[in-house]
């Protein structure tokens, strides 16, 4: 039995990531220095893989997108990987590829652009120059004293290579998942393309099989998505080809895979199976078996959640499999590792319950070989230590929450009007132009705004100082939206760090760990909160400052709320209670918030729920129920009186099949991204009646890249062809935290003088 590993984080311990790429945006690290760095934090990681598991891929590590990387590598955007202004202007420059969520997770990819016509060829021979690489490192890591001359004497021979090195092998995503992830494409039209695909991968796996690979890795998630019988057979023929050309080691996660047995007769050497997510994988092994001749990658160890791996249990699991299978079988992760931080060892200010309950990236490696030590040899004190807390729980819970939950009616879930009624008073009390200019929330972090954020948590300076620097910030603001000409403003967020950290910091039942980052595109990263207890909101979270905003001008402010479904997606959620309990939990409590903004006389209360659709179920047939709790726990943390606009903010989504779910959340006004797609978004609703007002983003926030006046009133006439003119907001496309002051001035300013155009052009109101 052997363990495997795949996906662990590229950030480092240290976010030395981050720091490099960014480095190298603003001048400061050389290309050379880029260059370094990132192969000093490759070796780190491949380090950390080889100290605890038998086997992992190699080639994992991208300077920004795996699939970006694999675009490049298929032709799809020759650029030279060697020219990294070109490869980063793909990612982040003016006209940069879309962005969206990876599957359900929290990870945004860069999106290709592909056409029924479109043609492939071997471009950028990545995995092989990664293979190099690493039998380089090992070649003299294992025989240091081995000459230039010997090596390339090995290097020549690669069954000898193969033979002596078999723990990394190449990584790849594979050719369907990049595919269906891809735009321009017809569901029809994917086969064919397929097909026309097959060759070119064909090349490269025939190049790292020549070269010594034992195995090739090929992740190909997608195959956990509803899969049509089209594409099962345009698959089958694709991998026998490719099955053929190098040894194949299959990767599927996040979900079961609904025609297993189609892969069993194929020339692939292992698949692997998430087993903790896609717990029908389970009823499929047991009902078709597993094919002797293959191995069973069996994904048992949480890649998603923090809660510890029981191994006692999980070891009963295993066996069971083995007794139904009878298949060579590994321990595995049952989905990247990147979804978690990197490790728990500086958790150390986290009550203690908890901290010895969960498990980041570096301890699941722990815990696959805790648990093969506990499948082969049986149980020692170190298996018998992992699961044994000393702590107890108790404290975790509320009975006054659970009662709160319990006593819920339908009436708690609905507001007192039908939108049309609401409309008709909202209109009346804020009295918009046509086309209302606002903005998402965020404004620039500087550094000074960071760097007082950090005095005042370190205790450099007092409260009182830090709610000062805080007012002097909101009020330079709302000077700045007024004489700019903005009709609905915000105050900026500036006490604020991530949208779901700062809610998430004054809800009791809510941790937060001082190093847990994640990447969430490019080298953004956040920490997610950790969901341990019953949840409840113990005094006012925004009302101070979204208040003093509102006392500083006549125009309405919004007051700034995170969504219970986004804090849940981003968040790791306690498993011991249904997840629309929890989902109720923070939806009382941010009712509770909005009661207290509308005392205060905020007209407009925007709740963000950016992952209400990233967070639905891969398979279709499990979206009815995951909305109906989701747009619940939505409309009770939104229950206000008539006659306050209700906003919500989503982006990065995919809204063709879900427009009736953003239906079912009531809300009055939803504002989401449009610009990196050039306003094709708006496609979505062009055959669907959608009776609410709509704010579709004008400019894309996630690039420095400064939109013209023309670029926005594109983006503006293709939505109002599909809208009313009275429905139409016009807003950035997220919120503007992460840019400078030099980028949002002139992009907000031209914003606005597209809407005044389009105001002239179309009727003032």
């Amino acid at each position: 039995m052997q363990t495997y590993a795949y996906g662990y984080p590229r950030l480092g311990e240290n976010r030395e990531f981050k720091k490099i790429i960014e480095g190298y945006w603003q001048g400061k690290v050389s290309e050379a220095e880029l260059r370094q760095g990132i192969r000093e934090l490759e070796r780190a990681r491949l380090a950390t893989y080889a100290q605890s598991v038998d086997a992992y891929p190699v080639g994992e590590l991208t300077l920004y997108d795996n699939m970006l990387d694999t675009a490049i590598m298929l032709g799809v955007y020759p650029v030279e990987p060697s020219n990294l202004n070109a490869y980063f202007e793909l990612a982040r420059g003016a006209d940069a590829l879309p962005m969206t969520k990876w599957f359900n997770t929290n990870y945004h990819y860069l999106v290709s652009r592909l056409s029924p016509v479109s043609e492939f060829k071997a471009w950028w021979r990545k995995p092989l120059f990664a293979l190099r690489r690493w039998f380089e490192t090992e070649m003299f890591y294992h025989a240091p004293d081995v000459s230039d001359a010997e090596f390339h004497t090995h290097w020549n021979k690669p069954q000898q290579m193969h033979a002596e090195h078999h723990t990394g092998y190449p990584y790849l995503i594979g050719p369907y998942t990049f595919l269906r992830l891809s735009r321009g494409l017809e569901p029809e039209q994917l086969p064919a393309l397929l097909e026309t695909l097959t060759p070119t991968y064909a090349e490269i796996l025939r190049s790292l099989s020549e070269s010594g690979a034992a195995y090739v890795h090929i992740d190909e998630p997608a195959f956990a998505m509803d899969v049509s019988e089209a594409d099962v057979q345009a698959i089958r023929a694709a991998y026998h080809t490719l099955g053929q050309t190098a040894p194949i080691l299959l990767f599927t996660y996040y979900d079961s895979v609904d025609f297993l047995p189609q892969l069993y007769d194929l020339p692939i050497r292992g698949i692997g199976l998430d087993l903790v997510h896609g717990k029908r994988n389970y009823d499929h092994l047991a009902q078709h078996g597993f094919p002797s001749d293959k191995i069973l990658i069996a994904g048992v160890v949480d890649g998603r959640n923090v809660w510890k791996t029981d191994l006692e249990a999980t070891a009963t699991r295993v066996r069971q499999l083995q007794a139904q299978t009878g298949a060579t079988l590994w321990l595995s992760n049952a989905a990247p590792l990147a979804h978690l931080p990197v490790t728990v060892e500086p958790e150390t200010q986290l009550d203690p319950a908890l901290r010895e309950r969960i498990a980041f990236a570096k301890e699941r490696l722990q815990e696959l070989r805790l648990l093969k030590t506990l499948l082969t040899d049986g149980a020692n004190d170190a298996t018998r230590a992992w699961n044994a807390y000393q702590h107890p729980t108790d404290h975790w819970y509320s009975q006054a929450v659970q009662q709160r939950v319990a006593n819920l009616t339908p009436e708690d879930f609905e507001r007192a009007l039908p939108y049309a009624e609401r409309d008709k008073i909202q209109r009346e009390r804020l009295k918009l132009p046509l086309f209302p200019a606002t903005t998402i929330g965020s404004f620039p972090q500087t550094p000074e705004v960071r760097q007082m954020r950090q005095a005042y948590r370190t205790g450099k300076i007092s409260a009182q100082e830090y709610e000062t620097y805080i007012q002097n910030q909101i009020r330079e603001l709302v000077q700045f939206q007024e004489e700019l000409g903005l009709d609905v403003l915000v105050h900026g967020e500036y006490e604020r760090t991530d949208m779901v950290e700062f809610f998430a910091e004054k809800m009791e039942g809510i941790a937060f760990t001082g190093q847990g980052w994640l990447l969430s595109y490019g080298t953004r990263v956040y920490r997610p909160p950790i969901i341990y207890g019953d949840v409840a909101r113990t005094e006012p979270m925004t009302v101070k400052e979204v208040a003093f905003a509102q006392s500083l001008t006549p125009k309405p402010v919004k007051g700034m709320l995170t969504g219970p479904v986004t804090i849940i997606a981003w968040s790791y959620v306690r498993e011991d209670i249904p997840i629309e309990q929890v989902a109720y939990q923070i939806g009382l409590a941010l009712n509770d918030e909005v009661r207290d903004l509308e005392a205060a006389g905020i007209p407009i209360i925007q709740i963000d729920e950016p992952a209400y659709r990233e967070k639905a179920p891969l398979k279709r047939a499990d979206w009815d129920a995951y909305f109906r709790w989701a747009a619940q726990a939505f409309k009770l943390a939104a229950r206000a009186k008539p006659e306050t606009q209700v906003h919500t903010h989503m982006c990065y989504s995919e809204f063709n099949a879900v427009l009736h779910y953003i239906d079912w959340m009531d809300a009055d006004v939803i504002t989401m991204e449009a610009a990196r797609a050039k306003g094709e978004v708006i496609s979505a609703f062009e055959h669907y009646n959608y009776a609410r007002q709509i704010g579709p983003g004008v400019f894309d926030v996630h690039t420095p890249a400064i939109p013209s006046v023309e670029s926005i009133e594109t983006v503006m006439e293709r939505a109002i062809r599909v809208f009313p003119n009275e429905q139409f907001w016009v807003n950035p496309d997220c919120g503007l935290k992460t840019r400078k002051w030099d980028e949002v001035v002139p992009a907000l300013k031209h914003m606005v003088q597209a809407a005044r155009n389009l105001r002239a052009k179309y009727g003032a109101s």
